[in-house]
Order: C-alpha cells, then sequence, then structure tokens
C-alpha cells in the first residue's frame, strides 16, 4: 500500500495501491452499516463511435457473473442477507454500489470485486439482456421531458459524447457483440481506473486488507486474451454563436416544455461551477427565486420552472427548463431573457446572495448525513477531480461576494447566446 495520506480537513482517508486504485476509508463507529462504492472511469465518453451505449449496456452484463461466479448468486446473497446493490452509467463514469451490515462485507465485497475485474459477459446472458435494454431505450423515448433533454444536448454537443444518449440508440445495440464488450471491459475496468469508498462501521485496518486482497489484482492477469479497443476521437469544445433553436412535436403531449441550454467550463474551473450553483438557485428555487416568483406566482404563465447545473468533466452544462401552454412559449421565452439581462446589468443583491448560500449550504449538510451519501459524495469528486475537493463545497460557496456572480453571469449565460429546444403538442 503506497501514497496513505489524511488531514485535518478531509475526515477520509486515501491511499492508492500498488496495482494503481485509490481506496479512500472513513469510519463510522456509531452504524453497524457499511457502504462500498466503487467508482469506474468508464462512463459513455469513453465509448469509441463504432460502439455507442456500450457502457450502459456493460454494466448490465456486470451483474450475469464470472467462471466463479454464476449469474444471479451475487444477487440472492446480497438479499438474503439483507443488503442493497446497485449501479449506474453516468458520462463521466460507472458507479457500483453495496450497501450491508459490516459482518457480511467480507463476503460479499469480493463477490462484487470478482464480476467487476473479471465479468465473463456470457453470449446466452448477453442476447437476454440486449433485451432489457433495448426496452429501456424505448420506456426513455416515451418520457418527454427525457425527450426534450436529449434533443437539447444533441444540439449543445453536436459532435462531443455528451450529446448522445448514455443508453446509446437500438440499433447501436443491435450491433454489439459480446468479444466487443469483453474488450471494452478488459481496456477499462482495470484497477488503476477504479477509486474503492469504504465508510461505516468497518475500522481502518480492517477495510484496507479486504480491499488490497479482494482488489490488488496484477493487470497482467486481467488480460488473457488480447484484444485491440478503439480509442475515442477527440473533439472540439463545443461552442454555441448566437441562439440555436429546434421545435419538436409530440403526439399525446399535453403540457409544453421550453428548455434552455448554456455550455460552461468542466471540472478544470470549478469555481466557476460553484458560482452557477448560486445562480439556479438565485434564478429558481423556492417562491421567491426570479423565475418562479415572476413567472409563476405573479404572471401564471408557466406551471413550473427551474434551472439546474450539470457538473461534467468535460465540459458542463446550465439549463432553465419550464412546463407551460403552447400559447405561452414566446412570451415567457422573451421573459427569461429579459431577467438574464436584468441579472447581467443590475447584478444580485446581498439579501439574495446571503439566500442561495443557505439554502445550498444547507442541501450539502442534509446530502452528507448518512454513509451512502458520504461515500457517493467522495467517490464521485476522487473519479473527475480529487476526492480532498468534496469537502471544500459549503467554503467555496460562502467565498462569492456579488460582483463576481454578476461576472459569472455575464461570462456564461449570456441571453442572446444559448440553445433553446421547444416541445409542443404534435
Amino acid at each position: 500500500m503506497l501514497n496513505t495520506k489524511n488531514s485535518t480537513e478531509f475526515p477520509g482517508l486515501i491511499s492508492k495501491l500498488d496495482s494503481g486504485l485509490t481506496l479512500i476509508h472513513q469510519e463510522i463507529p456509531t452504524t453497524p452499516v457499511v457502504v462500498a462504492d466503487i467508482w469506474v472511469r468508464a462512463g459513455s465518453i469513453q465509448e469509441p463511435a463504432s460502439w455507442f451505449g456500450m457502457a450502459h449496456f456493460l454494466e448490465h452484463m456486470i451483474f450475469k457473473g464470472t467462471t466463479n461466479l454464476l449469474p444471479g448468486v451475487f444477487d440472492r446473497n446480497i438479499e438474503n442477507r439483507g443488503g442493497v446493490s446497485n449501479a449506474a452509467t453516468s458520462y463521466d463514469y460507472a458507479h457500483y454500489s453495496l450497501t450491508a451490515a459490516a459482518s457480511y462485507l467480507e463476503e460479499t465485497l469480493p463477490q462484487l470485486a470478482d464480476m467487476l475485474l473479471n465479468a465473463a459477459i456470457p453470449d446466452d446472458e448477453f442476447v437476454r439482456e440486449r433485451d432489457v435494454v433495448l426496452e429501456e431505450i424505448r420506456s426513455s423515448s416515451d418520457d418527454p421531458d427525457w425527450v426534450g433533454y436529449q434533443h437539447l444536448i444533441n444540439s449543445i454537443y453536436q459532435q462531443h459524447p455528451y450529446g448522445r444518449s448514455i443508453l446509446g440508440t437500438e440499433n447501436d445495440i443491435l450491433q454489439h457483440s459480446p468479444s466487443a464488450m469483453r474488450c471494452f471491459h478488459r481496456h477499462h475496468y482495470q484497477p488503476e481506473n477504479m477509486t474503492v469508498v469504504v465508510v461505516g462501521g468497518i475500522d481502518r485496518e480492517s477495510a484496507f486488507k479486504l480491499v488490497e486482497k479482494t482488489f490488488n489484482v496484477p493487470k497482467l492477469s486481467l488480460n488473457k486474451n488480447n484484444c485491440i479497443c478503439p480509442q475515442r476521437e477527440k473533439v472540439v469544445e463545443p461552442f454555441i454563436a448566437g441562439i440555436r433553436r429546434q421545435e419538436i412535436s409530440l403526439p399525446r403531449l399535453e403540457t409544453a416544455r421550453l428548455i434552455m441550454g448554456w455550455i460552461a467550463p468542466g471540472i478544470e474551473q470549478l469555481t466557476v461551477a460553484y458560482g452557477l450553483d448560486l445562480l439556479s438557485v438565485l434564478l429558481s428555487e423556492g417562491r421567491t427565486s426570479r423565475l418562479v416568483r415572476s413567472l409563476r406566482e405573479e404572471e401564471q404563465l408557466v406551471q413550473g420552472i427551474c434551472s439546474n447545473f450539470s457538473l461534467q468533466k468535460e465540459s458542463s452544462l446550465f439549463t432553465i427548463t419550464a412546463w407551460l401552454e403552447p400559447e405561452h412559449l414566446e412570451r415567457v421565452e422573451s421573459l427569461i431573457c429579459l431577467h438574464l439581462q436584468d441579472l447581467l446589468k443590475n447584478g444580485i443583491t446581498e439579501q439574495e446572495l446571503t439566500r442561495c448560500q443557505r439554502l445550498l449550504c444547507n442541501d450539502y449538510a442534509f446530502s452528507t448525513e448518512t454513509p451512502n451519501q458520504i461515500a457517493g459524495l467522495y467517490g464521485y469528486y476522487n473519479t473527475v477531480a480529487q476526492a480532498d475537493l468534496a469537502i471544500a463545497y459549503p467554503q467555496n460557496i460562502l467565498s462569492f461576494d456579488v460582483h463576481e456572480l454578476q461576472k459569472l453571469a455575464q461570462d456564461f449565460i449570456s441571453p442572446h447566446q444559448y440553445a433553446v429546444t421547444v416541445l409542443k403538442p404534435g
């Protein structure tokens, strides 16, 4: 075990194993539960052009066992011991979570590690699970909010992986083969691409010994059958000049959607992300926020309106979404732009800033109360940046003044440069 460190600021202990895997541990003696989160830098941005949808499909196939573990055995073992497992795929990572009583971790974590490192991806299971993924794609297409968002990001990120669906298309999935997926797995599901976070009722020595024994596997032993995994094509950062507009008609749609989006820097400019979080709260968090108060409470032009900042590793996204009657679309978009223009010109008051800071700091406190939340926070930040940043959020939020926020608004949420997707009843 190498490069173990902690500090008075970061409550966990970060270690780098010889295999390259990063381990983060935090003991919470008052709970009998342990959460083990495994984060893999194998999200959909790693997919080459011929393998779109592979990362999410692979997440399904991970649970189909190994040569030592038959399909379904891990799930039964977890359920029979009162534990919970889960998984998700994003653009920047694949995430696997295990929650169990501390006494069962030594039995269940090695099984999860075996599946992650040695997934068999059997041909017959591949064919069966492909139908499950295809149905997930079809079901998502029935959700107008999902459809609208997919059209927006496709308009913004026309060449970048962030512009396509994590699920892939039906045609993408039908083109995949078990051998190609095994190659993608062998290439990306290596210890050096993984962060394991263990939080809860387990002491430092026990956690480290278990993870080192379970995950410290030499890379060569995972590549018995060499294959060539195509590399993703690097693309130029997206840029929106003027207003990029598209209108989609959907049958059976009752409420129209107005979705506006702005590009923001990725993880390399984290200060911008903190500021855009504050601006999102300013615009639409609560009845007294600017857009909610004006467009929903006073004008009654929208049924609902929200803004959201999505932090991503390579390029982030700021969005404003409104649910409204079709006849109000043009007016609401115009009023949103007027509010943004006022923000750019006149800025934010000290009272508004204090409210936004209080809400975000409270949200952060509420989101770090359980072992699951803590493990997720550490794992996410260490995967896209570094774990220490996970606890710096409140201090960074409180560091802003009104002038800095006004400047951020001027730089990143212009009413003259954005993409907009409109969904109308067809």
